[in-house]
């Protein structure tokens, strides 16, 4: 049977034999709107504060934070439903990259659209590492110093734009991570992604998040200032499925709820070998597609082959993660390292190393195939001769296709079979329901007390 696999902006074709195919995973499909009436609705009907309208009155100068052309954010759309209130009022923009690089001349363009020569001239990029733009504001409850961008602290009124899918060790993207990594030093985002390296720091979990609480210290500590936020949540093919806006930490709950609904896939068993796609725009640079390896990971049966397939044209990236695996002689060796002493990106490291004592990462890629073997990735020059090799290894093993890795959670189905009884219980995550499925054969007064005494276990 013949697959398209996306590549950077194309698609390529492998062939397998149906015997060996196992499930197809995308985003959830969902129903979309018109989109302009979809935002406009969100403006004018936010949660926990006044209307965009509203917020907009008598405001000396409005921020906007944006995302880098490393997030799928459709800020160019917003923007043309909003354009014309911005025009309205003193109005800068500023580019939250994190310690990311800046943006290129077509990212600019892909962020900005048609808006990009109207607002040129006050656009600004974050760079994290000019301690001269930085403002102390204190200290987190977790330690972490928060040191933000000047604009941002001297702002009368900020504006957020952003986009909300599972993010492997914040919970989510959007709302509070505009400012932190978003607008922070880079002192303060090597503190905060620190505390990735805590099993409590997961994709789609916030309760007891310690990132994702440190990131909410951010919101805190902008003290007096008037925060929109304009949050998106995206569908399988990056048509906005809805908006919320508002309160920046209401708006992001509310963004939440609906991104489950996209994102967090079931499927119907782990495979011994995955198909990870990093899709465009995410697929940059390696230290962007490894979050498409550590979702892809849940899925993946233990001793189990995981195929990146990313175009990574920008190289690696962030190469901190890469150095230290490089100079390690093992995985073992690099999770001593960082033990001893954390530097920012070496929570990339970790999380892979982790990976590499219970499976194989391969991977397709732009990137030197020499590098790759250097941090215990396994190199192919394209997709088929990849899941070929994968195959001679496992036989008959199904291959299971992430085609948006870098944002689909997948969720096995829960399945109990009971020995005593030939009854299967079947527990869906999503919906949170429950199906039994028995034979002709059995009687009530067989079932009823093996589902009362599961029920109570549960």
């Amino acid at each position: 049977m013949r697959i398209e696999i996306p590549y950077g902006r194309e698609t390529v074709d492998v062939f397998i034999n149906e015997e060996n195919f196992g499930e197809m995973v995308y985003p959830n499909e969902v129903e979309i709107q018109d989109e302009s009436l979809t935002l406009r609705q969100a403006l004018e009907n936010p949660v926990g504060s006044p209307s965009f309208e509203k917020f907009l009155q008598n405001a000396r100068d409005v921020l906007v934070i944006v995302n880098d052309g490393t997030r799928p954010t459709p800020t160019a759309r917003v923007l043309d439903e909003i354009h014309q209130a911005l025009d309205a009022v003193n109005v800068k923009f500023i580019i939250a990259t994190g310690c990311h690089r800046a943006p290129t001349d077509e990212e600019m363009r892909q962020i900005f659209g048609r808006h990009l020569n109207r607002y040129r001239d006050r656009i600004f990029v974050h760079d994290s590492k000019k301690s001269e733009d930085m403002v102390d504001l204190g200290v987190s409850k977790n330690g972490t110093v928060m040191q933000v961008n000047r604009l941002g602290v001297e702002a009368h009124k900020i504006l957020i734009i952003g986009s909300v899918e599972p993010h492997y060790f914040a919970g989510y993207t959007g709302g509070r991570k505009a400012f932190l990594p978003g607008i922070a030093s880079y002192q303060t985002i090597e503190q905060n992604h620190k505390l990735a390296l805590k099993m409590s720091a997961q994709a789609m979990k916030l309760e007891g998040n310690p990132v994702h609480e440190d990131m909410e210290d951010a919101i805190r500590v902008i003290k007096d200032k008037e925060i929109f936020s304009i949050m998106t949540v995206l569908d399988r093919d990056d048509c906005i499925y809805a908006v919320t806006a508002g309160d920046i930490s209401e708006s992001l709950q509310a963004a939440i709820d609906r991104s489950h609904e996209v994102f967090s896939v079931e499927i119907r068993e782990k495979a011994d070998i995955i198909v990870a796609v990093a899709p465009h725009p995410m697929d940059v640079d390696l230290y962007q597609s490894q979050k498409a390896i550590d979702n892809a990971k849940l899925a993946l049966n233990p001793n189990g082959i995981l195929i990146l397939v990313s175009k990574c044209k920008s190289g690696v990236g962030h190469d901190t993660f890469v150095k230290l695996l490089s100079e390690a002689r093992d995985p073992q060796d690099a999770l001593d390292t960082i033990e001893r002493k954390y530097v920012l990106g070496y929570h990339k490291a970790a999380k892979m190393a982790e990976i590499f004592r219970w499976a194989e990462i391969w991977a397709v890629t732009s990137i030197d195939p020499d590098l790759m073997r250097s941090i215990f990735i396994r190199p192919f020059r394209n997709v088929q001769q990849a899941l070929d090799e994968a195959v001679s290894q496992k036989g008959r093993e199904k291959i299971l296709f992430m085609m948006a890795a870098s944002m689909t959670v997948p969720r096995v189905r829960e399945r109990l079979v009971l020995r005593s009884k030939k009854l299967i219980y079947t527990r869906s995550w999503l919906s949170n329901r429950g199906v039994f499925e028995y034979e002709d054969s059995m009687k009530l007064s067989d079932i009823q007390p093996v589902v009362e005494s599961l029920m109570e276990s549960r």
